[in-house]
């Protein structure tokens, strides 16, 4: 089966469709074994301690025309549309997860790193590579700006590698590392995105007419990038205020349409942001954040429901790019790709995160392990797509030394991030909060929400029963979760340390609780 950026494949066409339905039967076949197999083979990423991108990627190759699947694909015109809206969905769904309590301790540290730290990132390492080229492939004849756009695609960071390995061995990080990371990561694709898009020009031009760009060309870079940005934090707030009030407000007949929208809110924000001229990446990850923080019906079931969208769009993600990837040509860059994962590594990123935290109360130590544990993700490796589909000189090149780089990265960092953290004192045992057996879905028939508060010790009420608490009329303790097991509770279950009440009530009821309780943690 072959998909090729010149012909529609045979598959989809409606013509061939009625005369041989067997053909998109064959492709949904094939796309849906993929998606299990990559699901099923997830499990491996924990037991051999390397994030679950690299397997979905090696699924995708071992598809691919290369390996045992014979599957060519080599469209970046394709890969480039679902990549473009596969990054959306898990851009959104990043954002509704993220707290604001949490990203407001971290935020001008998070955001200097996301931005500032992205454009040093792809300067120095696109620098680096230029005068590495001149000397390894002097044949090649890449101008400078081409360098710099490699260093562009490559510039972001993925967090959620790192978590997934401290997951698996139940390890976390202490202090402020772990939002701080968080945010960084979800808000950084964005400006590698736009530096990306803003390169690619100059350095078609650059190509074609055999020169190098004075300065001069790179200077509205910032002015763009100041009017996007604010035009996506503005349209992205507006459209998750808007959805937040249409969800509150329709008051539908049928539950599944409130999934609807939260599917057209995503495509609204990453579109009509565009659209507008602001940029579609930052907006929807800003949409998601305002309606993860925000209060509205089917709240939670909109979260669930974002979560799972986000995973199938990773593995449709992922194994694509493993199928548009060809192994002997990554084979090919490896060479070169592992010096410049080298200077990306050694070099380029711990610099950039030096000078973006100079001024910040974050430790030596903390600097250096978030200058290590900038693992790149799939981000890089779907940005690539764009010089591919634009028709870059040695596009394919390119794309090849950042999927290389990409796995280098996520190996080498991802088998080292525990010995570091451990090594630095900058590790702690993961809590892990087991699955609750009962959830409250606010679906406007009840005012009311739910709240974990925690008991933490030296508690004054430690020893003393429910009925004997004290708590505020309205107040319902629903479950107690004690030692990873959770209980019924009744007027005579005596309070111990550690226990986590989960309480339903108003708004006002649990703030009264949170008092009475003088709980330090609360979690929705």
């Amino acid at each position: 089966m072959r998909f090729s950026g010149n012909e529609i494949p045979s598959s989809l066409t409606t013509q061939n469709y009625r005369k041989d339905p067997m053909e998109l039967y064959s492709a949904l076949t094939i796309l849906a074994i993929l998606i299990i197999g990559c699901v099923c083979a997830s499990k491996l990423s924990t037991w051999i301690n390397i994030p679950v991108l690299v397997v979905f990627l090696g699924i995708g190759m071992l598809a691919g025309e290369q390996g045992i699947g014979q599957i060519q694909f080599d469209d970046p015109n394709l890969a480039n549309i679902i990549g473009s809206i596969a990054m959306a969905f898990i851009l959104f769904s990043g954002g509704f997860d993220t707290k604001f309590s949490s990203v407001r301790k971290v935020f001008l540290c998070g955001t200097l790193l996301s931005t500032l730290g992205v454009l040093l990132t792809a300067l120095f390492l696109g620098t680096m590579t230029y005068f590495f080229f001149l000397w390894m492939l002097p044949d090649k004849h890449l101008p400078l700006s081409w360098c710099l756009l490699l260093g562009s695609v490559i510039s972001s960071t993925d967090a959620a590698a790192v978590f997934a390995i401290l997951r698996s061995k139940r390890v976390s990080l202490r202090g402020k590392m772990q939002p701080l990371l968080e945010y960084e990561s979800g808000s950084n694709d964005p400006m590698a995105a736009f530096l990306t898009i803003f390169l690619i020009p100059i350095a078609m031009a650059d190509a074609k007419s055999g020169t190098q760009s004075g300065i001069v060309i790179y200077l509205p870079i910032f002015h763009s990038f100041l009017i996007r940005m604010l035009l996506a934090v503005l349209f992205g707030w507006i459209w998750g205020k808007l959805a937040i009030w249409l969800c509150n407000k329709i008051d539908l007949e049928y539950d599944g349409l409130y999934y609807v929208i939260g599917i057209s809110t995503v495509l609204l924000s990453f579109g009509g942001t565009e659209v507008l001229g602001g940029n579609g990446f930052m907006s929807v990850y800003v949409t998601g954040m305002v309606m993860g923080n925000g209060n509205f019906i089917y709240h939670n079931g909109l979260g669930r429901f974002y979560d799972g969208t986000a995973w199938l769009m990773q593995v449709v993600l992922f194994a694509m790019l493993g199928l548009l990837a060809t192994p002997s040509d990554v084979w090919d860059a490896s060479f070169v790709g592992l010096g410049i994962a080298g200077m990306l590594m050694f070099i380029a990123r711990p610099l950039a995160v030096f000078l973006c935290m100079i001024k910040s109360p974050f430790t030596w130590n903390e600097r250096l392990l978030a200058s290590w544990v900038g693992l790149r993700g799939g981000a890089p490796i779907m940005l690539a797509t764009f010089p591919w589909a634009a028709g870059l000189i040695e596009h394919k090149l390119m794309f090849h030394i950042v999927f290389f780089i990409v796995l280098t990265s996520v190996i080498l960092q991802g088998m080292t991030i525990m010995p570091m953290a451990r090594w630095l004192g900058l590790d702690k045992p993961l809590q892990i909060s087991p699955r609750v057996p009962l959830e409250f879905e606010n679906t406007g028939t009840l005012e009311g929400d739910t709240r974990e508060f925690e008991v933490l010790p030296g508690a004054s009420f430690i020893g003393k029963t429910l009925a004997a608490l004290g708590l505020p009329p309205g107040a319902l303790v629903l479950l107690i979760r004690r030692d990873g097991k959770f209980l019924v509770p009744y007027g005579k279950t005596e309070i111990l340390a550690y226990d986590a009440l989960m309480v339903l009530g108003s708004r006002e009821t649990l703030a009264e609780t949170g008092k009475v309780l003088g709980s330090s943690e609360e979690t929705d």
